[in-house]
């Protein structure tokens, strides 16, 4: 045989591109039938041959695939770098996507994992309960069923503004990494937004669905203002009382019905604010499912309307 230079010289066979990679002559080829490894040309005898580019373009290939992309989206990150010279936006376009990807199956994972310790470390006699309560909510759980409650709760035709910035502060975010007592508590969550009012009830307080649609958007915007100052107090440990965070309360309803902060109103007012059972417990149930373990609760719009609604009765509020 001639020992004379031939084109051939410079380049792989198949079996030696994927010897030097450390992949089969199967993936080689597949790799190559679809585009994302062209061959530079063919033998006589039809065999590929590939170029001196083609080992490291195949272990970018690997890489890619390795970190889950798909085959159509290693074809656009190799059609960008051939264009420009390098990676670019469709890289970071798939990374970013498949990050968030594994992140929601993590969390997944994670709610998973709690429920399951949940039902191992109850008493077996409750486990059949427990399953049938921690069955109705996916993993992680969704908060559509907690965000219809409040809008059979709210006013109709109520400005979709306002109801967004009011379901914002009302329906938990589930956390991450949860803890058994936070999947049951969001799982009582669900179940209780779930359940129907009780007969003859309302879904909203009369003092509420006096003020109509407008006049709730202003009355919402007011209490959770009238929310935060509160929580000021509540983390003190301070008795319910007079002060900017009350004034701030009675202001909001003021203001959506029209009138002054008089003590003659402030009395009307009380007098209109009943207690609420159902949405207490809700409320009881948001602090835990925010709650980690060891944590402290932090208040809610909840222990905050009732921390008002006591300084507002007290004799040193009128």
């Amino acid at each position: 045989m001639s020992t004379t230079t031939t084109p051939y010289d410079d380049r792989y066979g198949i079996g030696e591109l994927a010897e030097r990679a450390g992949v089969t002559v199967k993936t080689v080829r597949f790799y190559s039938d679809r585009g994302l490894l062209p061959e530079t040309s063919r033998t006589t005898g039809g065999h590929r041959r590939y170029g001196p580019g083609a080992l490291d373009r195949l272990r970018l290939i690997r890489a890619l695939r390795s970190l889950g992309l798909a085959v159509p989206e290693v074809r656009r990150v190799l059609d960008e770098q051939d264009r420009h010279g390098g990676p670019g936006g469709a890289l970071e376009e798939a990374v970013a996507g498949h990050l968030s990807a594994l992140g929601g199956q993590l969390t997944a994972l994670r709610w998973r994992e709690a429920a399951l310790r949940l039902v191992q470390e109850c008493p077996p006699g409750e486990r059949p309960d427990r399953l049938r309560l921690i069955g109705t909510v996916t993993a992680p759980p969704s908060t559509a069923p907690l965000a219809r409650f409040w809008r059979g709760w709210l006013p109709a035709r109520m400005p979709a503004r306002a109801v967004a910035a009011f379901l914002e502060i009302a329906v938990p975010r589930p956390p991450e990494d949860p803890a058994p007592a936070q999947v049951l508590a969001f799982a009582r969550l669900n179940a209780l937004t779930g359940a129907p009012c009780p007969p003859g009830r309302q879904p909203q307080p009369e003092a509420h669905r006096a003020v109509g649609p407008r006049g709730a958007a202003v009355l919402y915007e007011g209490l959770a203002e009238a929310y935060e100052l509160a929580g000021v107090p509540l983390r003190r440990g301070r008795a319910p009382g007079a002060g900017e965070a009350l004034d701030c309360f009675v202001a909001a309803y003021a203001s959506a019905y029209g009138t002054r902060d008089t003590p003659a109103f402030r009395e009307l007012l009380a007098g209109r604010l009943p207690a609420e059972p159902r949405l207490d417990r809700y409320w009881e149930l948001v602090a835990e499912v925010r709650t980690p373990p060891g944590g402290r609760p932090e208040p809610t719009p909840g222990t905050a309307h009732d921390w008002l609604l006591a300084a507002l009765t007290a004799p040193a509020a009128a």
